[in-house]
């Protein structure tokens, strides 16, 4: 987590990570590493709560890290509300996360702090794994793969429809293949086995 959350702090400035977005980032690597390799990168236990999926280990890694002196964590006035702000005082450790990880931290950190803002991926996040769980309860990661759409898209009915036209127009271009009936199959058993 201390690996993650550094990476995070040096990916983004300050005023671009505060704790809605650290929980997302955190949330949306270890659910995404678990759909695709049936593992999180780093277990944190996640629950609902009214501004979406949260960590129960974050608070506890921020704290010992400040005190360790790895970050700075200060409280900055956000249109009338207290936001938290991380600041990074060491390097990245090197090694802790592998390629794959790095790769996907990178996507995610993307996504939740450069293409969102806290409210936007505080709203993206109550997606189904969020809705199912109680407020408060733990989201299981089991339900990572409700992560992902569940209805088709107008795209993918497109490409079938292409599809379903390439194979009609194979057909009709193309002499049938001729299958023997069921009945002559039998015939022809029944010969050969009084023949033998």
């Amino acid at each position: 987590m201390r690996a993650v959350i550094l990476r995070a702090c040096h990916a983004c400035p300050p005023q671009d990570l505060g704790a809605v977005k650290l929980n997302k980032v955190l949330f949306y690597l270890d659910m995404l590493s678990y759909a695709y390799d049936r593992k999180p990168v780093t277990g944190a236990t996640y629950r609902k709560r009214p501004n979406g999926p949260t960590s129960d280990q974050l608070l506890f890694a921020l704290r010992d890290m400040a005190r360790a002196g790895d970050i700075e964590i200060k409280e900055v006035d956000f249109h009338g509300y207290i936001k938290k702000e991380y600041a990074p005082l060491v390097e990245e450790p090197k090694g802790v996360l592998n390629e794959e990880e790095l790769s996907l931290l990178n996507d995610v950190i993307d996504f939740v702090c450069h293409q969102n803002t806290a409210r936007s991926i505080s709203e993206y996040s109550h997606s189904l794994p969020w809705e199912m769980a109680e407020m408060g309860g733990e989201i299981p990661y089991r339900s990572a793969m409700l992560l992902f759409p569940m209805e088709p898209t107008p795209e993918a009915f497109e490409i079938s429809e292409q599809g379903l036209a390439e194979v009609a127009s194979s057909r009709s271009s193309t002499s049938p293949v001729a299958l023997p009936l069921l009945r002559d199959f039998r015939s022809r058993i029944l010969r050969e086995a009084g023949q033998a």
